[in-house]
Formats: C-alpha cells, sequence, structure tokens
C-alpha cells in the first residue's frame, strides 16, 4: 500500500501541472480564436480552406495588436488615440468606466511606470508576519496628504492564486526590496515557498 501510495503522488506530481498547463493554453488558444469571427464570412480560414487550423486567431490577435500600436506610435496615430480618448470621455457611463480601465493598463503596462516591477518584503496582515508584495507606485491626491511622506503603494498576492490579492500603502522604511525578479517572486507565491528562487532547496523551520 505504502508503495501504491507512493506512485498516486508520483503519478499526480507529473500531470497535473501538464493538464493543467495544456487546459489554460487550449483555453487561450481557443479564445483567441474567436477574433476571427470580425473579419467578414468570407474572409474567414475556415471558409475558404475548408477545415479550421487552431491558432490562427492567435496570429491574427498578435498582428492586430501589432498594427495598432505601430499606428499609435506616430504622429498620426497619436492624434486619432487623443481624440479617440476625447469622445469616450464625453460618454456618461462609458466615461467611468473606461477611465478607470484605462489608469490600470496604463499603471501596468506603461514602460514609465513602476508597477509590478520590484518584489519586495512586507510584514503583513500584522508586525513579525512577513509576506511578499509588489511594488505599484506611491500615493497620491486625498490620501497622500493624510499619510506619511514615505509610503509606497504595493499589491499583496494571495496564494496560490496571485490574482486577488489586497492594495496596501505601508512606509517605505519598512519594506525590504528583493534581489529576485517579479516572476520569480510570483513563482514562490504561486508555488506557496515550495519553489525557492534561484533553484535553492526550501530550508527546513
Amino acid at each position: 500500500m505504502a508503495a501504491l501510495r507512493k506512485w498516486l503522488f508520483s503519478g499526480l506530481l507529473v500531470l497535473v501541472p501538464l493538464i493543467i498547463t495544456l487546459w489554460v493554453i487550449d483555453w487561450v488558444v481557443s479564445t483567441l480564436d474567436k477574433t476571427l469571427h470580425i473579419l467578414p464570412a468570407t474572409w474567414q480560414p475556415d471558409q475558404w480552406l475548408g477545415w479550421h487550423i487552431p491558432g490562427l486567431g492567435v496570429v491574427f490577435a498578435l498582428v492586430v495588436v501589432l498594427s495598432i500600436g505601430a499606428l499609435a506610435s506616430n504622429i498620426v496615430g497619436n492624434r486619432l488615440v487623443s481624440w479617440w480618448h476625447a469622445l469616450l470621455h464625453r460618454i456618461p457611463v462609458v466615461r467611468s468606466i473606461y477611465s478607470g480601465v484605462k489608469q490600470v493598463s496604463d499603471t501596468l503596462f506603461s514602460e514609465k511606470g513602476n508597477a509590478f516591477r520590484q518584489a519586495l518584503l512586507v510584514q503583513w496582515p500584522h508586525p513579525g508576519m512577513w509576506t511578499i508584495a509588489f511594488l505599484t507606485g506611491t500615493p497620491s491626491g486625498d490620501v497622500a496628504g493624510k499619510l506619511p511622506a514615505d509610503c509606497v503603494s504595493v499589491f499583496v498576492p494571495t496564494t496560490p492564486n496571485p490574482t486577488g490579492g489586497y492594495f496596501v500603502m505601508v512606509k517605505k522604511s519598512d519594506c525590504v526590496e528583493l534581489s529576485m525578479s517579479v516572476d520569480e517572486a510570483l513563482t514562490y507565491v504561486v508555488s506557496m515557498g515550495v519553489i525557492v528562487p534561484g533553484g535553492a532547496k526550501p530550508s527546513s523551520v
């Protein structure tokens, strides 16, 4: 029985990550394949090829994103984007949703931003208990005026699902900067401390 239990867990350790990885890839590919539906029916590859080729939607989505990025990077594209932003900001309901989403996307994807570019150690949820967090910026507006001058904004992810978490503002002097990359820190969080950055074995308590 001990040998069967060992084989069972060994098999699960091999198969579960593989199955989840394949499932995520299949979901991403099938979702992006739906972007082909924006094309006229006569232009869709399934129609003139006679069969469906998985992954064409991924290529199409990538081409669309790169094309929009190239267009938005020149002077004419910048003016069109500015006009588009101004138009959306004049629509009452759309304005509030679009503004919020754009602020988040600008924070996450802007090359000038600091969001998720530094992994930190912070004491959470109370002093003496440490966890990994990610720098997202500095407090601003009315909030900044009510806080000490050296505060920073951080995101504390939950484990093993780092898409959820807590937004907190702490003193910069209470944060410990980590040399590990953001990807390494996320892996450490998702694995619940089992996979140690750098390949080192986790130390025993």
